[in-house]
């Protein structure tokens, strides 16, 4: 339970779920709305000025957990969402408590994930005086949200927080921010929040245009070598199950994004894996040789496509995405397609006479599959390799085990080496690319999943950078396995500077980290050292039975790469197998 959770109530305090006392204060209004939502959790540090919504806090059902710094409450809501579906809260006070959840904001904003961001603010008539702890929060956090609200009124704070609920969970997912002035929620107020409704001008379309639809339907059904691109928006939708249902149905071969992951089963033979810059080879071929592409829920971001020119160039494309912005921002569509990813393949499925006649293609993508396999070596005389640690740990769990990172080479060996066959069972930052986003993110998909288990990989400089929740999953006993993949360096940097700038190691080796292992004892996890292979198995599994957080310190091959590659801006299907093919 967390720390605000097992405050025991007074005996004289026998309220049933249906039975609300009076809203009196704007603070109590936030929280009622956050109560009407359905918000489970907070994740938060308190302050001066969110303080009377903390207070308000103190009454409510709502878990309340208390992170060790604003980023990781950001990231731990953004995980809960991604995991649970669901938006996650979390609260920060004002100036340096809201500008430490930018990062986290900016995170969700890129990745679509559902989020809401309270934050305290300094009494209205102080707003614009440079007031102690005075930063214009929604000036900066309005490009990165969908929305940010500036609450004003005591009587109507509570509607603008259910607003910003129901606004971050609809259509396209996103986060949302509502700040709030201490005189607004210490103000007095009898209005209860309205139930949360986006604004009335906020429309999204849910089914495809039909005309639009039968065309792109017939272009498949003609197409020789067509294939599927999955991306995180099938997630979002809950629209695995209808991509599964159209992929097999009609024999179409399907590739995921790196935020698709989970989308399909990787374990299917339809299924090609990952496609971009760290895709597997078979994915990336295809992705270059087809001639029908149909994208679902993807943005097409530069790490996916690399060189617009040489992506998919021979290809028609269908563009299902809900939000129309999406379309044709990156590739040209041929067809473009918006509405929500489920409505829109059940409209392809049910508008399909014929399945293409793609035999051919399947085999082609099968032999690709033989050619270019993920794969590594493993000498002796070397150290351990990181994807031998992450292939194990697959093996000895179950199928419904959820993968949070940080961000570099070990994200990419996870994507690589984890075989995920179930949606929300991967939890990452992928468009902004955010170090530090493993540990906290690995406590929010926990407690959004808690019987589900919970494995977070990270690097030991990502580690580094928000070591400090480990805290927060000791304190709430949270029974996760935290693996650094410890090369002494921020790894891809390294890589990079090695491949393109001649081997000038600037700022990315990392000769003083501590002992990851100590560390974790100290923060009162427990910890373990691996180093050889033979001990791989049975140090994974004794932090796995440990009943609380374990920390695993893997001392990996400094010289170990992440292969295949595409240059940034380079043409998939010329994917590098080794240094010297860059």
């Amino acid at each position: 339970m967390s720390e605000r959770a097992s405050i025991p109530k007074p005996e004289d305090e026998d309220e049933s779920d249906d039975e609300q006392q009076p809203v009196t204060t704007g603070a109590q209004s936030v929280i009622r709305a956050l109560e009407n939502a359905g918000a489970e959790y907070v994740f938060g540090v308190q302050g001066g000025a969110i303080m009377p919504v903390y207070d308000a806090l103190y009454d409510s059902d709502i878990n309340h957990v208390t992170m060790a710094h604003e980023q990781g409450a950001s990231h731990a809501a953004d995980a809960f969402g991604i995991v649970s579906g669901e938006p996650g809260v979390c609260f920060a006070t004002s100036g340096p408590g809201a500008t430490n959840l930018v990062t986290g904001i900016a995170d969700a904003n890129m990745d679509s994930d559902p989020m809401i961001a309270l934050t305290g603010q300094v009494p209205t008539e102080f707003v614009g005086n440079d007031a102690f702890q005075e930063t214009d929060t929604v000036g900066v956090t309005q490009p990165i949200t969908k929305e940010s609200y500036f609450a004003s009124d005591s009587d109507t704070v509570g509607d603008d927080v259910s607003e910003a609920f129901a606004l971050a969970d609809e259509g396209r997912q996103g986060p949302t921010l509502v700040d709030l002035p201490k005189d607004v929620t210490k103000g007095e107020t009898d209005k209860e929040p309205k139930k949360p409704k986006t604004p009335e001008t906020y429309t999204v379309q849910t089914e495809a245009d039909e005309e639009m639809v039968d065309a792109a339907a017939e272009a498949i059904e003609s197409a020789d070598k067509p294939v599927i691109l999955a991306g995180g928006g099938v997630i979002k939708a809950d629209a695995t199950e209808e991509l599964f249902r159209f992929a097999t149905k009609y024999e179409i071969p399907v590739i995921t994004t790196m935020p698709g992951l989970g989308a399909f089963p990787e374990d299917h033979e339809l299924s090609l894996e990952m496609a971009g810059m760290h895709g597997t080879g078979y994915a990336n071929m295809a992705v270059t040789n087809t001639d029908l592409l149909v994208g679902v829920g993807t943005r097409f971001d530069d790490r996916l496509t690399g060189g617009v020119d040489s992506f998919a160039p021979d290809a028609e494309l269908v563009h299902v995405d809900i939000d129309p912005a999406e379309i044709s921002k990156n590739i040209y569509a041929d067809y473009p397609l918006v509405g929500d990813a489920g409505r829109v393949l059940d409209q392809l499925y049910d508008a399909m006479t014929a399945a293409p006649d793609a035999d051919e293609w399947r085999e082609q993508c099968q032999t690709w599959k033989d050619e270019y396999p993920l794969d590594y070596q493993m000498p002796e005389d070397e150290p351990l390799k990181p994807q031998h640690i992450v292939e194990t740990f697959d093996e000895v769990t179950d199928d419904d085990a959820i993968v949070t990172t940080g961000v570099g080479q070990h994200q990419m060996w996870a994507c690589q080496y984890w075989t995920f066959r179930e949606p929300r069972t991967w939890v990452s930052s992928h468009g902004l690319g955010t170090m530090g986003y493993g540990v906290p993110s690995a406590i929010g998909a926990k407690l959004a999943a808690p019987d589900q288990e919970v494995v977070s990989f990270d690097g030991d400089g990502s580690f580094l950078m928000t070591v400090q929740e480990l805290s927060v999953a000791v304190r709430e006993n949270l029974d996760i396995t935290f693996v650094v993949l410890n090369n002494e360096a921020i790894g891809m940097v390294r890589q990079w500077q090695d491949g393109f700038y001649e081997g000038r190691r600037m700022a990315s080796e990392y000769p003083w980290i501590p002992e990851f292992d100590k560390l974790a004892e100290a923060f009162g996890a427990a910890g373990f050292r691996l180093e050889d292979y033979d001990e791989v198995e049975e140090t994974i599994q004794a932090a796995r039975e440990y009943d609380g957080p374990a920390v695993i310190d893997a001392l990996i091959d400094p010289a170990e790469n992440v292969y295949p590659m595409v240059p940034s801006g380079g043409d998939n299907g010329l994917f590098a197998l080794s240094e010297d093919q860059l």
